[in-house]
């Protein structure tokens, strides 16, 4: 007897149910996102015997005290960005791989920077299995971004910040969106940063809970 959701057409099936359950019910409009969820394979980012738990909407561990961002957040997170498909992304905290290969199918280039190498080089693998060639990753501290290839239109933080890291706002080109949670480490709030012709602009979008962001800019242990 099958596992439950263990061919391709029961994953498209599952994936279909948590567009509809998980994000269309809960607020999410952008079809390009909507597609993008509906085709990528989250049962691949996790470990082998959390198969059956890959779209529930909840965060789910992959290891070295990290997570994959539920459904919901990692769509609600990436709407915030407004991407149209010609940007260039920094995403902060690869973890998985999972909401890199979702930037990946909504803008031009990712650049994705990890903090754990053998996290980095286990996505690595896998974006590589699946023919994502619009992303590239690296190994460091996520607080003070990627210089080399900014400014960047958008930059997306996989992980909860004490306050909004000063490199990251350096890093943003005009008109950019930051999305990064900010707060303690019991929940934080998903803040959107526009930078605007006079600075900067900030919106509040709700309470979040992620890991802590460790680095110079985010929290030291």
């Amino acid at each position: 007897m099958k596992s439950p959701a263990s061919t391709p057409q029961d994953f498209a099936w599952v994936r279909e149910k948590l567009v509809q359950e998980q994000l269309i019910a809960r607020g999410i409009k952008n079809p390009r996102i909507l597609t993008a969820m509906r085709k990528l394979p989250r049962h691949l980012f996790v470990d082998p015997g959390l198969v059956k738990r890959a779209y529930e909407d909840c965060a789910l561990p992959i290891g070295d005290k990290q997570t994959l961002s539920q459904p919901y957040m990692a769509a609600r997170m990436t709407e915030a960005l407004e991407l149209d498909g010609d940007e260039k992304v920094l995403e902060i905290g690869t973890g998985s791989g999972y909401q890199t290969a979702l930037l990946a199918e909504l803008c031009f280039n990712v650049f994705s920077v990890e903090k754990i190498r053998t996290l980095s080089h286990k996505a690595r693998a896998l974006l590589d299995r699946l023919n994502y060639q619009n992303i590239a990753l690296h190994v460091g501290d996520g607080t003070i971004g990627w210089s080399e290839h900014a400014p960047y239109d958008g930059i997306i933080v996989t992980a909860g910040a004490p306050e909004v890291p000063k490199p990251l706002l350096d890093q943003l080109a005009p008109g950019g969106r930051l999305v990064i949670p900010v707060g303690d480490e019991q929940g934080q709030t998903l803040v959107r940063v526009t930078r605007i012709a006079s600075g900067f602009r900030n919106e509040q979008l709700g309470d979040c809970r992620f890991v802590k962001l460790l680095g110079k800019y985010g929290w030291r242990n």
